[in-house]
C-alpha cells in the first residue's frame, strides 16, 4: 500500500515531500516486504505468498486551527493492488475515524473535518486496510499510520504564579539577585520559535534589571535607601518567537519591597530641653519622658538611654519604653525645692543593635542637655523619724503618758502643727494624743497576756492648711509586770506501781507562766510546809523549772488505798514572787517487773488482755460459780452425808431462788426436789443433804400409803409442816416452790442433775496452754485444785 500526504509545511517538508512523490513514482513496486507466513483463505490449501507493498510515508501532518470552509486534505492511501477499476475499497479506523478524519473508500484521500487544537491533542493513531470491493477480503494486512498536529504559534507565555512579592535589603550592591521568574508556553518547543521565550522589563527601569534567557531580576542602582522609597512595582514581560516581530507576550508583576537596615544613627531633636517637677513628685514616679528620632524600623531603631552625667543624676533615673522607644524620667530621691532648686542632666541615647558595614555613617548615638526645674509645694508637716515604737507598763492607770512624736513644716513658712490620731481601728481609741505637744496617753489599763501590742497611726496637719495631713506609724509595747501566778503546765497522771521500791522517781512536773521569763521563769516546786510530813511521797526541786515526785516507802497495795493525793507548791521568780498551790492525783496500779503498768483495776488488766466485753462477764461469773462451788463442795464434805446420786426417774429439778450467787447446778442439791416429783411416783423420802437429819426417816412402804391416800393439796401442806418442823434446816429462810408435774415420761429425765460427772473430777491444767490471755484463769483454777488437793 502507498500511503501519499501532500501535507507540506515547511519548506523542509516541502522538500521531502517532493523527494518521496518522485521516489516513490519512479520505484513503483520495487520496495518489497516479504512476509515470512502462509495464509489459508476459504479453506484454499496452496500457499499464497504476500504481496508487495510500497512505502511512502508512514505519517501524514495536519495544520492546527484551520479555520478553511472546505474540509483539510491530509493525505492519500494508495495499495498495490488499485489498478484504477474501483475493485479496491479502503476502511479508515483508529482514533478520530469517521469522525474527525473521513477517507474516500475508492480514491483513498483522506480529509480532516474539525479544527483541531495541538495543545489538546498532538498526534492520532489510525490504521488502513485495503478489500475487495467485491468478496470483502483484504487485499493486504491492516497497516498504522499517525496523524500528526502541526504546532502553529497560537499560545502566549504565561506567568503562573504571578504576581509575586519579594523582599530585598536596602542599601544592597547592584545586581543583588531579587527573584527569578518563569513564563510557560503551551505551544510546541521542538518545533520552531513558537515556545522560545525572551523576557523583558517594561516598569522598574532604572532600579531593576532581568535577565532576557534565565527570567532572573537584579538590582540595578547602588545604594538605594528604604527611607528614601520603600516600595517598588516592576512589570517583566515575556515575549516567544524568540523576541522576534510577530509573537506573542504576556506580563507578570512583582512588588517589591526594601527591608531596613541599621544605616541611619539615633538624634535628638533638640540639643536643649526643659523640665518642671513639683517638689512633691512621689519617689518612683514618670516625671516626664524624651525621645531621639532614628529613621529605622524595627530593631534596627532600638535604642537605649541613660544618664552619663549631671549634678542630678543620683535622684533621677531613666528607661527605656520598648513599645515607643522613649526615655522614661523617674524620681530616685524626693525633691526639696527649699533644698534644690534645678537639676541638669546629660542624656544619651544608642542604638542597641548596630551593623558595623555602615559603621562609616555613625556614631550610632546622640546626646542632649536636661535641665530639671523644681516647683514650690506647700508641703504637709514632715515627722522627725518615719515612725515611732514606745512602752507602758501594763496595769498603768488611765491618763499614763507613754510617749510623744514630732512633725514640722517643711516649708520656708514653718507653721504650727496640730497632732491627731486617726481612729479606724478599735486599738485607736486606746490612747489620747495632746494636739499641741504630741504626747500620747493611755485611755485605758492594759493586760499584757491579752494584748502584748498595739499599732496606731499619728496625724499632723498645718493649723494653716488642715488639708495638708502626714501620717506616722506609732507602735506601743505593754511591758510585763508579775502578776500571774505559776501553774502545773498540764494535768498530770501520776501512777506508783505497787512494787516501788523507796526513792523511786515516778513522775517529772514542770510549770507554766502567762508573764514573759523576765518574771515568770525560774521556777521553785515544795510541798506544803503547813501540813505534816507525808509518810508515802516527797517532792524535789530539780532547780532547771522542774520537780520529780519520789517515793517514800516499799510497796502500795490497790485493796488497801488506790488514790493518793499530793500538794505541790509553786513560786516563780518575779519581783515580787508570785505563788500558786496544786494538788497531784496519784494512783496505785499494779505493774509489771519491768515497770510496765499491768492495770490499775481489775476490768482495765482484762481489757489489757485483748478480751471482749461478752467474754469477761462469761469469765467472771465463771469465777463466781467456781468459787461457790467451793464452798459448796468443802460444806458437803464437812457433813460427810449419804452420796447425792439419786436414781435417775427420781430426778425433778426444784428452782430455788436466793439473794447469794451460787456455784452453779450443784446447788440444787442442797434441797429437797422430792416435792417437785409426782406424789405417786415417789420412792421414797428425801431430806436436805447439805444437814445432818436428826430425825428416823420414813419407810417407802408407808410414804406410798401416805401419799395415795391424799390429794395434791393435801400433800403440798403435809410438806410445808414437815418444812416447818424440821429441826434439820439451816438458821436462814429458803424458798421452797411445790409443784405437781403429774406422771413421769416414759422417756426418762434429760435432766443434767444426775450427770455422773463431777466437779472434783476436772483437770484444769488445759487452761494454762490457752496463753496470756487465759493466765489469771488457770491462776484461780489451780489455787482451787491446790486447796482442794491439800
Amino acid at each position: 500500500m502507498r500511503i501519499t500526504s501532500t501535507s507540506c509545511i515547511c519548506p523542509v517538508l516541502v522538500c521531502l515531500c517532493f523527494v518521496q512523490r518522485c521516489y516513490g513514482a519512479a520505484h513503483h513496486g520495487s520496495i518489497k516486504v516479504t512476509r515470512n507466513q502462509t495464509k489459508h483463505i476459504e479453506g484454499e490449501t496452496e500457499v499464497h505468498h504476500r504481496p508487495k507493498r510500497g512505502w511512502v510515508w508512514n505519517q501524514f501532518f495536519v495544520l492546527e486551527e484551520h479555520m478553511g470552509p472546505d474540509p483539510q486534505y491530509v493525505g492519500k492511501l494508495h495499495s498495490n493492488s488499485d489498478k484504477g477499476d474501483g475493485s479496491v475499497k479502503y476502511i479508515l479506523t483508529g482514533e478520530g475515524a469517521g469522525t474527525i478524519f473521513i477517507i474516500d473508500d475508492t480514491t483513498g484521500d483522506i480529509h480532516s473535518t474539525k479544527s483541531l487544537d495541538r495543545e489538546q491533542k498532538t498526534h492520532y493513531v489510525l490504521h488502513a486496510q485495503a478489500i475487495d470491493r467485491r468478496t470483502n477480503k483484504p487485499l493486504e494486512p491492516e497497516s498504522e499510520f499517525i496523524i500528526k498536529v502541526q504546532d502553529i504559534n497560537d499560545n502566549a507565555p504565561k506567568f503562573t504564579d504571578g504576581p509575586y512579592i519579594v523582599t530585598v535589603p536596602e542599601m544592597s550592591e547592584m545586581g543583588t539577585s531579587v527573584l527569578q521568574v518563569t513564563a510557560t508556553d503551551a505551544d510546541d518547543p521542538t518545533y520552531g520559535n513558537s515556545a522560545r521565550v525572551v523576557y523583558s522589563i517594561l516598569q522598574g527601569q532604572p532600579y531593576f534589571s532581568v535577565d532576557p534567557k534565565t527570567g532572573v531580576i537584579r538590582t540595578a542602582l547602588h545604594n538605594m535607601d528604604r527611607e528614601a522609597r520603600e516600595h517598588y512595582s516592576v512589570v517583566i514581560q515575556a515575549k516567544d518567537m524568540a523576541g522576534q516581530v510577530g509573537g506573542l507576550s504576556g506580563s507578570t508583576t512583582v512588588n517589591i519591597t526594601l527591608t531596613d537596615v541599621n544605616d541611619n544613627p539615633p538624634r535628638f531633636p533638640q540639643k536643649h530641653y526643659q523640665l518642671y517637677v513639683p517638689e512633691s513628685a512621689q519617689v518612683g514616679s514618670a516625671v516626664g519622658k524624651i525621645k531621639a528620632n532614628d529613621a529605622d524600623t524595627g530593631s534596627n531603631a532600638d535604642m537605649k538611654y541613660t544618664i552619663i552625667n549631671g549634678d542630678g543624676s543620683g535622684v533621677f533615673s531613666i528607661s527605656t519604653d520598648k513599645e515607643t522607644r522613649e526615655g522614661i524620667l523617674s524620681l530616685k530621691k524626693p525633691l526639696n525645692y527649699e533644698k534644690k532648686k534645678s537639676y541638669t542632666l546629660n542624656i544619651e541615647g544608642a542604638n542597641t543593635h548596630v551593623d558595623f558595614r555602615f559603621s562609616h555613617l555613625g556614631p550610632f548615638k546622640d546626646v542632649t542637655m536636661l535641665k530639671i526645674i523644681v516647683g514650690d509645694v506647700d508641703e504637709p508637716p514632715l515627722f522627725t523619724v518615719p515612725s515611732y515604737v514606745m512602752e507602758v507598763y501594763e496595769n498603768a492607770k488611765i491618763g499614763t503618758p507613754v510617749g510623744t512624736v514630732t512633725a514640722q513644716d517643711p516649708d520656708a513658712a514653718n507653721s504650727l502643727v496640730r497632732y491627731f490620731i486617726d481612729h479606724n481601728t478599735e486599738e485607736d481609741r486606746y490612747f489620747t494624743i495632746d494636739a499641741s505637744t504630741g504626747t500620747i496617753k493611755t485611755a485605758k489599763i492594759f493586760d499584757r497576756e491579752e494584748t502584748p501590742w498595739y499599732n496606731i497611726t499619728v496625724a499632723a496637719s498645718e493649723i494653716d492648711n488642715p488639708g495638708l495631713v502626714s501620717h506616722v506609724p506609732v507602735g506601743i509595747r505593754i511591758l510585763d509586770v508579775n502578776d500571774n501566778p505559776p501553774e502545773l503546765a498540764r494535768d498530770y497522771d501520776v501512777v506508783v506501781c505497787e512494787n516501788a521500791k523507796p526513792g523511786q522517781v515516778i513522775q517529772t512536773i514542770t510549770a507554766t507562766d502567762k508573764d514573759n521569763s523576765a518574771n515568770g521563769a525560774r521556777f521553785h516546786f515544795s510541798l506544803d510546809e503547813r501540813l505534816s510530813l507525808n509518810p508515802n511521797f516527797t517532792l524535789r526541786n530539780n532547780e532547771d523549772n522542774t520537780a520529780s515526785i519520789l517515793t517514800r516507802r516499799r510497796r502500795y497495795s490497790r485493796t488497801t488505798q488506790d488514790t493518793y493525793y499530793l500538794p505541790v507548791l509553786i513560786s516563780d521568780g518575779g519581783v515580787p514572787p508570785l505563788s500558786s498551790s496544786s494538788t497531784l492525783t496519784i494512783r496505785v496500779c499494779a505493774c509489771e517487773r519491768d515497770g510496765r503498768v499491768r492495770t490499775c483495776h481489775a476490768e482495765a488488766f482484762l481489757s489489757s488482755a485483748g478480751l471482749s466485753t461478752g467474754a469477761l462477764i462469761a469469765i467472771l461469773l465463771c469465777v463466781v460459780i467456781l468459787l461457790a462451788i467451793v464452798v459448796l463442795f468443802i460444806t458437803l464434805r464437812r457433813s460427810k452425808k449419804e452420796p447425792l446420786i439419786i436414781s435417775e426417774e427420781d430426778v425433778r429439778e426444784n428452782v430455788v431462788t436466793y439473794d447469794d450467787e451460787g456455784g452453779g447446778e450443784e446447788d440444787t442439791e442442797a434441797f429437797d426436789i422430792t416435792a417437785l416429783r409426782n406424789p405417786s411416783a415417789a420412792e421414797e423420802l428425801k431430806y436436805r443433804r447439805d444437814v445432818r437429819p436428826e430425825v428416823k426417816p420414813v419407810s417407802r412402804h408407808h410414804l406410798s400409803s401416805s401419799l395415795d391416800s391424799i390429794d395434791v393439796q393435801e400433800f403440798i401442806k403435809q410438806r410445808l409442816a414437815e418444812a416447818d418442823l424440821d429441826p434439820s434446816v439451816p438458821p436462814y429462810d429458803s424458798l421452797q416452790t411445790y409443784a405437781y408435774e403429774g406422771h413421769r415420761s416414759e422417756a426418762g429425765s434429760i435432766s443434767s442433775l444426775d450427770s455422773a460427772t463431777t466437779h472434783s473430777d476436772q483437770d484444769y491444767n488445759y487452761l494454762g496452754d490457752w496463753g496470756p490471755e487465759f493466765k489469771k484463769l488457770a491462776e484461780l483454777y489451780g489455787e482451787i485444785e491446790s486447796e482442794r488437793t491439800t
